[in-house]
């Protein structure tokens, strides 16, 4: 019989993670079938059922939950030895596992992807896009090294650094160009786009307007900023989008843009790790290639 690994362990991780095979698989890349049988290996080594399967539905067995429990102190204190090594070695080398937020990802990423090579060539980089409750509860759990939100997140064992602000401009039908720019009153009164339930942006653009999140269940949603870019451009209402986006997300939409009178809304972004990660001075210098880039777009724009 093979011995207990850590690829059985994170395997497992993955399957009581995403409570599905298919899902659990692709998070693992590789096949189902090859997790199944890893799986039904590690079930063996056991001695007893870890996981439930019926037709409909995955459950963890009770000695699958504490098995999962003591797996993630496991691999946490596995990755976090990892990062012991890695913070030894200067310049930073190996995997970085970076988390960025959908309204920042298509826009911010690519040039910190291009910077970070250029300053480290042994970085091997992995990058994930997720919503923000997603990227904190993946760091918390040592699942990714560092992510760039906008904060504040107020998580207590979470070190945030303020990276740069930026403002959020009206996208409005371009047959409104010449109308007034309306403040956050009028704008509850508009048709106002928003994205779905999840991101920070919708709530930071809520929260501007005074709005409840009942009230804005009412309200128009789209998946990303260039679907509510595009439901604009088609004279559907308008949307609000940060300064980064502008540039792509609205080169082919008919839409005009107006700046919101002072306070006008803005957000944060910044970077957040681990207080307790050993690549805390790694990810100082990674924050401060981030900002440069941030930055550097600002003044392009």
């Amino acid at each position: 019989m093979n011995p207990l690994t850590m690829k059985h362990l994170r395997y497992f991780d993955a399957l009581a993670r995403q409570g599905h095979f298919g899902r659990a698989a692709e998070d693992c890349a590789i096949s189902q079938p090859a997790l199944s049988m890893q799986i039904k290996e590690l079930e063996d080594l056991v001695g007893a059922p870890l996981v439930e399967r019926t037709t409909r539905q995955l459950r963890l067995t009770g000695l699958g939950e504490e098995f999962a429990a003591r797996v993630r102190d496991i691999l946490r204190s596995v990755d976090e030895l990892q990062d012991m090594a890695r913070a030894a070695q200067h310049p930073l080398l190996g995997r970085l596992r970076i988390g960025v937020i959908p309204t920042v990802a298509p826009y911010l990423l690519p040039g910190v992807i291009t910077q970070l090579s250029a300053r480290y060539p042994g970085l091997d980089l992995r990058p994930r896009e997720a919503v923000t409750g997603k990227l904190i509860a993946d760091l918390l759990e040592a699942r990714l090294d560092t992510a760039i939100v906008a904060l504040p997140v107020s998580e207590p064992t979470l070190t945030e650094v303020a990276l740069f602000d930026e403002d959020f401009v009206l996208v409005r039908p371009a047959d409104e160009a010449s109308r007034p720019v309306p403040d956050a009153a009028m704008l509850r009164e508009m048709r106002l786009l928003l994205l779905e339930e999840g991101h920070c942006f919708r709530d930071q653009a809520l929260a501007f307007c005074s709005l409840s999140p009942t009230a804005s269940r009412e309200m128009m949603e789209g998946s990303s900023l260039a679907t509510l870019v595009q439901m604009v451009g088609a004279g559907i209402g308008v949307t609000l989008v940060p300064e980064m986006a502008l540039g792509i997300e609205t080169r082919s939409a008919e839409v005009a843009l107006q700046r919101l009178p002072a306070p006008s809304p803005s957000r944060t972004i910044g970077m957040v790790w681990r207080k307790s990660s050993p690549l805390a001075k790694q990810l100082e210098d990674v924050a401060r290639i981030v900002r440069s880039v941030g930055l550097a777009q600002r003044t392009a724009r």
